[in-house]
């Protein structure tokens, strides 16, 4: 008989294989170390496997945990300062952005992974900068992440730039970033126990010159990783890639071999149809974030299109100042309804595709589809545990139809969340956080933007 270390019976389980996700009821996960040994319906699991300690779930659903594949954790600082304007960016975020310290940016992290790990996720694709130091924060909660260093050479105070201007490079900056990002590959890559990993990440064509853009794909080359960009994310970026090379952004990506199976294209906001089929037929993943997009942008990406043309998609919350909120079923809510309305077809983007684009989809844009995403054995055990009796969630029906997976996508708010697990550990058990200090940190948040606030009326004052 096999040995497990916790096992929960008795539960609805949502494992996210097959066709339809595989829904069952009276299930069971039997976990050993930080891997899944069995799952099945309660009697089968245990008539194989004795466990340690036994978890009634009974009127839980245990589902695997959700993978924002798309964060800038450090700007949660400015929550809610950049919207209901245009040039958002420029005007909105980077006068901010010049003020911050490292410190305002690791009080934001800590913020935006507890605003996550409370909603589900246990799998951050975070890029940002001085990630080394946000990394500290990943590892003390015990979640999951993918990170990068972001990449570009942009002087400080480039929000003091004209919108309509050419931005000015700093090979000087590009270096210095870039090495950056190398080391934090040495110092970080596989680290807690393999739950921190590291890719490379420039900001995007359009912030850095092509000879920085070529040696940052070497060295994912040479380590092997993947390339975490925005992509036609605006039309800032076609402007500003028009102005300096004469190309649009995909048709420079691959003329420079650089649009291929190693790339995750975050957004393609700008993508026209022929541009968006040449993305999917590339390899390329595209992470789409509706949420941000449609609040900064009033624009629905063109994901359909992508996944149409055969390309595999992930969801992400993208940024708080943004998008104001880094909570995945805001994001697959927004993807499934907004999708709809942009094709005027209630059948477009059902509620198990967005669903995918959260768990199995997205851990195979980030490379991860071999470690997590479902709940199969031999997975890591990421997993989170919903208590269906919850209004948003109830009621429960599997036959004629099942209505658990329209629910987790329309209904829920992320407050089902009872219990999170990831590697076969809690790290939020009945609501609470194990390892951080929830009430320390928000206070820590409130004060550093309340101090950065007072930077930016002097600044505009002055």
């Amino acid at each position: 008989m096999l040995k497990a270390d916790k096992m929960w019976t008795n539960a609805y389980v949502l494992p996210m294989t097959g066709e339809n996700g595989g829904l069952f009821e009276g299930g069971a996960v039997a976990v050993k170390g930080n891997k899944i040994i069995k799952v099945g319906k309660t009697a089968d699991v245990k008539n194989e496997v004795a466990a340690e300690e036994e978890i009634d779930a009974s009127g839980m659903l245990l589902m695997p945990g959700l993978i924002d594949a798309h964060i800038h954790s450090g700007l949660a600082i400015v929550r809610g300062v950049a919207q209901d304007m245009d040039h958002w960016m420029q005007k909105g975020l980077w006068p901010w952005m010049k003020h911050m310290t490292v410190e305002d940016r690791k009080a934001g992290s800590v913020m935006n992974i507890m605003e996550g790990i409370r909603a589900g996720t246990t799998t951050f694709n975070d890029y940002d900068s001085h990630m080394g130091e946000l990394l500290k924060s990943y590892a003390k909660t015990g979640v999951r992440v993918m990170a990068s260093e972001m990449i570009n050479e942009l002087p400080d105070d480039i929000g003091d730039l004209p919108v309509e201007e050419v931005y000015p490079f700093d090979s000087v900056i590009g270096e210095k970033k870039l090495q950056a990002a190398v080391d934090l590959y040495h110092d970080w890559h596989q680290a807690e126990e393999g739950r921190i990993r590291v890719m490379f990440g420039p900001q995007g064509a359009d912030m850095m010159s092509l000879e920085l853009l070529k040696q940052v794909q070497k060295e994912a080359e040479r380590f092997d990783t993947k390339i975490h960009m925005h992509v036609c994310q605006g039309d800032r970026e076609v402007y500003q890639m028009e102005k300096r090379t004469g190309m649009r952004p995909i048709k420079f990506l691959e003329k420079h071999g650089l649009l291929n199976n190693r790339l995750l294209a975050v957004h393609l906001t700008e993508a026209d149809h022929e541009e968006t089929i040449q993305a999917a037929e590339s390899g390329a993943g595209m992470i789409n974030c509706s949420g941000s997009i449609g609040i900064i942008d009033g624009i629905v990406p063109p994901v359909e299109l992508f996944t149409s043309a055969g390309g595999t998609a992930a969801l992400g919350s993208d940024q708080a100042p943004g998008n104001n909120g880094n909570n995945m079923f805001n994001e697959m809510k927004f993807a499934a309804i907004l999708n709809k309305v942009k094709a005027k077809d209630p059948k477009v983007f059902p509620a198990l595709k967005v669903l995918r684009m959260a768990t199995t989809d997205a851990a195979a844009v980030l490379g991860m589809e071999s470690d997590i995403g479902s709940l199969e054995e031999g997975k890591k055990a990421d997993m989170i545990v919903l208590d269906t009796r919850k209004q948003t969630l109830s009621p429960v029906l599997l036959h004629p139809l099942e209505n658990v997976t329209a629910n987790l996508v329309y209904a829920a708010r992320g407050e089902e969340v009872q219990d999170v697990i990831v590697d076969g550990r809690f790290i939020m058990k009945n609501r609470k956080l194990l390892f951080i200090d929830e009430e320390e940190a928000m206070a820590e948040a409130q004060n550093r933007a309340e101090k950065l606030a007072e930077k930016i009326t002097f600044s505009k004052e002055g």
